[in-house]
């Protein structure tokens, strides 16, 4: 159980763990996120391969030579050194690059999972609080949180609840931007109220990775990812991370880990390897492009059309059938006390739209040609999901939208065409 309370460390340094690499040599820190995507990782190159080769062994040998054999509990937590590995439930040389790059990203200490849920999971049984405040949001922390609710008694409190009713220990769980609407809170608001009870504050970064927000500047104790999403950027791996302030939490969090046995395959730990190098590519143009159909969805419905290039048919068609746009970049009240400073690259690739009717909604997807109707974000391809589908929390009229990278102007006229093709089919 943890026992240390909130502990400050400065987030422009390297975690030490990472350090005792010989990243300095690199000058990291000092290097733009694009670089540390692309070079974090050098000190761990044990081949001549210019591409990180991949490793599937579940073992590893022990050195031939008797004087260097070192037991398993006399070696570093989490191993990075060549030669340290022992078995892949504990670390690999794909996962401990992969979290050797996410601790330069995170400027935090950061560890690894099989899942999102799975980091949730480990993060709430490493705090074992007695209350956990948390608001809408991913219903499968949800689902995680009644767990710990059946299993030790811990007490579900509503995000905004009494902060009388926080004590020392606690957790407070804050999705920032949150899923679906991709609406966004203010992380420093929550981190006052946790810290002036003795609580910690963990934030969901999932919607808004690197370089979009760093939870951590603004009182964080703990991030967490979906790593499935951004960080894995192709629809093809399932991860979760964790990234602590405090770097002493790390060999207690590795050793539960061990016998939750909730850890990345070597194959897992490449492809978020490899997808990490365009982090910030995509993202920025995901967020970009989010924006522009924000602009001009919204702008359909306000009448602040200037520069989105829409024409009064097209404007025409999106308030048939559309009733609201949601995502942070609207939430123009909260620009200058907060939100500007709190997202100073972009809002965001993930945003919702609701329609006139749950029948209309349903009927969206089928009418698109460039969006997959398919559940979870943050991959290449842009996705849109009817939300109820999976999380029978949501209004049965509201669509979950992940843009990915193609060109926003295709995107738009997608969508335009597809309500166009939805007003055609109303009686």
């Amino acid at each position: 159980m943890a026992t240390n309370g909130v502990h400050s460390v400065d987030t422009d340094e390297i975690p030490p763990q990472v350090e005792d690499v010989d990243f300095n040599s690199l000058h990291i820190s000092s290097l733009s996120p694009a670089t540390q995507a692309i070079h974090a990782d050098d000190p761990l190159n044990v081949v001549d391969d210019v591409a990180p080769p991949i490793h599937v062994s579940t073992t590893f040998r022990y050195d031939r030579d008797p004087e260097k054999l070192r037991p398993f509990h006399q070696r570093p937590a989490p191993v990075y050194e060549q030669g340290e590995h022992c078995y892949s439930r504990h670390t690999t040389h794909s996962t401990s690059r992969l979290e050797a790059i996410l601790s330069v990203l995170l400027h935090n200490p950061c560890l690894t999972y099989s899942s999102g849920l799975s980091a949730f999971n480990a993060l709430v049984t490493f705090i074992n609080p007695k209350r956990v405040a948390i608001g809408a949001g991913y219903h499968g922390c949800h689902g995680v949180l009644k767990l710990h609710e059946r299993l030790s008694g811990c007490k579900i409190l509503p995000l905004d609840c009494k902060p009388e009713e926080l004590e020392k220990g606690d957790l407070l769980h804050l999705e920032t931007p949150v899923n679906p609407t991709g609406l966004a809170f203010n992380i420093q608001h929550y981190a006052d109220i946790a810290h002036s009870r003795g609580a910690y504050l963990s934030v969901d970064a999932t919607f808004a990775p690197p370089p979009l927000q760093d939870p951590f500047k603004h009182g964080a104790d703990v991030v967490m990812h979906s790593g499935t999403k951004y960080f894995g950027g192709h629809s093809d791996l399932l991860c979760g991370v964790l990234a602590v302030k405090n770097k002493d939490w790390i060999p207690q969090l590795v050793e539960d880990r061990l016998h939750l046995g909730s850890v990345m395959g070597g194959l897992e730990g490449w492809l978020g390897v490899r997808s990490l190098r365009t982090l910030e590519l995509r993202v920025t143009r995901q967020s970009q492009s989010a924006q522009r159909l924000v602009d001009a969805l919204d702008g359909a419905l306000t009448g602040a059309t200037v520069g989105t290039g829409l024409s009064q048919s097209d404007v025409e068609i999106i308030k048939s059938v559309l009733k609201k746009v949601h995502h942070a970049s609207l939430q123009t009240q909260d620009y200058k006390t907060w939100l500007r400073k709190q997202m100073p690259n972009g809002y965001g690739p993930v945003f919702s739209i609701v329609m006139k009717t749950p029948e209309l909604a349903r009927a969206l997807p089928s009418k698109l040609h460039l969006f997959h109707h398919a559940t979870s974000l943050g991959g290449v391809e842009s996705l849109i999901e009817w939300r109820t589908m999976t999380d029978s929390t949501v209004e049965p009229d509201l669509l979950r939208v992940s843009v990915g990278i193609e060109d926003d102007r295709d995107l738009l006229d997608d969508l335009i065409q597809g309500f166009k093709a939805l007003g055609e089919q109303k009686p």
